[in-house]
């Protein structure tokens, strides 16, 4: 009777440890509850527990008192493009060279460039030259892929011999900004206030930047961004403005921009301005003026977000000089300037610290760069002294200025160019008045050089086939090799992911409730990785006589993967444990005691930016499916010993996930290897270039770019692996054989649970 009051208080919903229960701290420092003036340890309590509700209880085992939820950081609001994102320069330069290598390729992987898209022949195409008493301006445009045009102005030193340094210009979101004339009144307000000097070079702010520099000696090449000037291919509302998901445009084949497949290829207007960055490079370099050694960028705003990544990504440019841009807080607010995955971890400091110790110049002005002279550019001067380059870090501030590139501070970089060039000049630089070209003079469309079509839809879905083409070729053409795949393949997903083993971080077990069983013990606990911050649900299925295999079983439900509706263990489950197995089950992310209402999600969470740009979110959070495979990889961890092994006779882990949790095991296995003995995935034929919705608790940026689920399939090459509920997939098996391994490979037309237990204990 005891016993029956007993389940009827801790079974009372919300109220569970408020009825009969009350928390207290023992002398040993350990935790236990009053009942009814009986002081008793919570082991005691869940014994009493799991005797007074039967094996019912296991069905629905917790590790946490009903209402409660786990306590993980991932819970917690998501970051966005307005949060705080502090750089901490490091204590070792072997540390700081892998930590480089690892968020410079992010930024690669994140921008489409992972592999780096086919360089086709640029076609350039330069005329229109018009004569300068002291420098040439000239008109070009060239291809940065097969019909896709570059466009921009050509300004040239006259006078000059030899090998010139070059400049490589990038405007921010001044509309139409090649061609950008500054009002009357504007200018004369900027003149007032010292921003500006003339009344006509004034008006011009980028012609004024690319004249001066070219008066000083340099080639300078100054480019439209995507939708701007001359650029209306992709036209200006679209990269820039874009909003809403078109559901023409959101298709499993002949896609756009901005939808889920787009993104699934790591396809986005951000990746191709870079893209457009690069091959500006290459056009310039191709010059035969320029000095290939002294080769530079610079750009305002949106510009100085161009100028960080292209100096983050390319080895070949010398010098940087990037405005208003940089800093701890606003990281870019242009759908031009985001893309999933690019800032997960990482952020605009620590992106612009990966150019030391290059020479590296930056300004600030009244904006979200206002704080630079004390978060952000003193860790960057850290960074350059402790790799002993102290004084090739600058920054001129400018916080009583608006944001700007104005005639003081394109006076700032003109100095601190003349400086690192040597270029001799009186120091400080100061621009000369010059006579401004109007558009005409500027464009590089006329009748003998006509534009292409504006806009055109089929054009924005025949440059995203060629982009997926030309990677895929190169994913399929690694495959011939596991060690190259690996290199392309595997290293794209491990952005992807987020993590890999290695730095999974130290993981650590509490049990909740114990309860012996026939033959094993059931318990059930927090798995908790303390690093990250995450807490995980577990029920645990520790067999009498341990063979030293363990198990992890995943499906949608949750750790209530292990047992039947009548709360006893599933018999594929039970033949495990019978055999010796250890048998883990696992709440992931937002299953089981994740859910408050119990209830699975089927949209995931996003920012509260309303436009509908998957990069808004997954440029600054991993998605759930990732943070999914984050537990998996926790669990191993734990079970392999990273931090302390449960187990010394530990052998084998093994690691099957049905349904939903298909997929994330195959992810799982792609990043720990043989970490993980044996995975059975069923894939149920998922794709992650099927998905039409970026809110699917499936989606994953660059899932569908190495090879989709095959691709993470055969990532796990050599190691056994079976396959339900598809035939085994062409990728995976052509892996698999360069690794001499076919052998490893099952193949099931069904996903048969019974089968996949038989399979484990082969």
């Amino acid at each position: 009777m005891l016993i029956k009051r007993l389940g009827s208080y801790l079974c009372d919903g919300s109220n569970l440890w408020l009825k009969g229960l009350v928390p207290f701290d023992s002398s040993g420092g350990g935790r236990g509850f009053r009942l009814k003036g009986v002081k008793a340890p919570p082991a005691f309590l869940s014994l009493l527990l799991f005797v007074a509700l039967g094996s019912a209880v296991s069905a629905a085992t917790r590790a946490l008192p009903v209402g409660q939820l786990p306590n993980d950081v991932r819970l917690q609001p998501l970051k966005d493009l307005d949060g705080y994102f502090p750089f901490t320069p490091p204590t070792s330069k072997e540390a700081w060279a892998q930590r480089a290598a690892e968020v410079r390729r992010q930024i690669l992987v994140a921008e489409g460039l992972w592999p780096m898209p086919t360089k086709t022949p640029l076609n350039a195409v330069i005329h229109g030259k018009v004569d300068r008493p002291d420098y040439t301006v000239e008109k070009v445009y060239f291809e940065s892929a097969p019909g896709f045009f570059v466009t921009g102005n050509l300004y040239r030193p006259k006078g000059r011999t030899g090998k010139l340094p070059a400049v490589l210009v990038a405007h921010g979101h001044w509309r139409d900004a090649r061609f950008f004339e500054q009002t009357d009144e504007a200018l004369r307000e900027e003149i007032a206030t010292g921003q500006e000097r003339f009344e006509e070079g004034g008006k011009s702010r980028f012609q004024s930047m690319c004249v001066q520099l070219a008066r000083m000696g340099c080639v300078v090449w100054q480019w439209d961004m995507l939708g701007d000037s001359d650029s209306h291919q992709i036209p200006f509302e679209l990269v820039h403005k874009f909003a809403t998901q078109r559901p023409e445009m959101n298709t499993t084949a002949n896609w756009g921009f901005y939808s889920p497949q787009a993104e699934a290829n790591l396809q986005s207007v951000m990746g191709l301005q870079t893209l457009n960055a690069v091959r500006s490079l290459d056009f310039v370099l191709s010059l035969p003026d320029v000095d290939p050694r002294r080769v530079g960028i610079t750009g305002a705003s949106g510009g100085g977000t161009q100028a960080i990544m292209l100096m983050t990504i390319d080895p070949r440019i010398a010098f940087s000089f990037p405005a208003v841009m940089v800093s701890t807080a606003m990281q870019g607010g242009c759908t031009c300037e985001n893309a999933s995955l690019l800032r997960v971890d990482t952020g605009n400091v620590e992106f612009a610290g990966l150019f030391a110790p290059k020479p590296m110049g930056l300004t600030n002005a009244n904006d979200w760069t206002k704080e630079m002279a004390t978060k952000g550019f003193p860790e960057l001067k850290q960074l350059y002294t402790f790799l002993g380059a102290p004084d090739n870090v600058m920054l001129h501030r400018g916080e009583h200025f608006p944001h700007n590139y104005n005639a003081v501070s394109r006076s700032a970089f003109y100095t601190w160019l003349n400086a690192q060039l040597h270029l001799g000049f009186a120091s400080p630089v100061v621009e000369r008045d010059y006579q401004r070209l109007t558009k005409a003079g500027l464009s590089g469309w006329d009748a003998q050089h006509p534009e292409p079509k504006s806009g055109d839809p089929d054009f924005e879905r025949g440059l995203a086939k060629w982009l997926y083409d030309d990677a895929q070729r190169q994913v399929h053409a690694s495959a011939a090799s596991i060690d190259a795949f690996r290199q392309v393949a595997g290293a794209g997903v491990e952005v992807a992911i987020g993590r890999t083993l290695a730095t999974a971080g130290q993981v650590e077990w509490q049990a909740m409730s114990r309860q012996e069983r026939a033959g094993f013990t059931e318990l059930t606990g927090l798995l908790r990785n303390t690093a990250k911050r995450e807490e995980l649900p577990i029920a645990w299925l520790q067999p009498t006589r341990w063979s030293g295999r363990a198990v992890v079983w995943l499906d949608d439900s949750g750790k209530a993967a292990l047992f039947g509706a009548d709360g006893a263990v599933r018999p594929e489950v039970k033949r495990l444990v019978d055999a010796g197995a250890i048998v883990v089950g696992a709440d992931l992310l937002y299953q089981g005691e994740f859910l408050a209402d119990g209830v699975p999600m089927k949209r995931t969470r996003v920012v509260e930016n309303p436009r509908e740009f998957a990069g808004y979110t997954f440029g600054y959070n991993r998605t759930l499916f990732a943070q999914r495979v984050d537990d998996v990889l926790n669990v191993v961890a734990f079970l392999r010993g990273y931090e302390g092994a449960p187990h010394a006779s530990l052998q084998s882990v093994d690691v099957a996930g049905f349904g939903g949790s298909g997929p994330v095991v195959a992810a799982a296995r792609a990043i720990a290897r043989d970490a993980i003995t044996r995975a059975a995935v069923d894939t149920g034929g998922f794709r992650f270039g099927q998905l039409t919705d970026f809110r699917d608790p499936r989606f994953l940026p660059g899932g569908a770019k190495y090879g989709d689920v095959p691709g993470l399939l055969a990532l796990g090459a050599p190691g056994r692996l079976w396959i339900g509920g598809e035939a085994l997939p062409a990728l995976t098996k052509k892996v698999y054989e360069s690794a001499n391994a076919l052998g490893a490979l099952t193949a099931s037309a069904t996903a048969d649970r019974a089968a996949v237990a038989r399979w484990l204990l082969e």
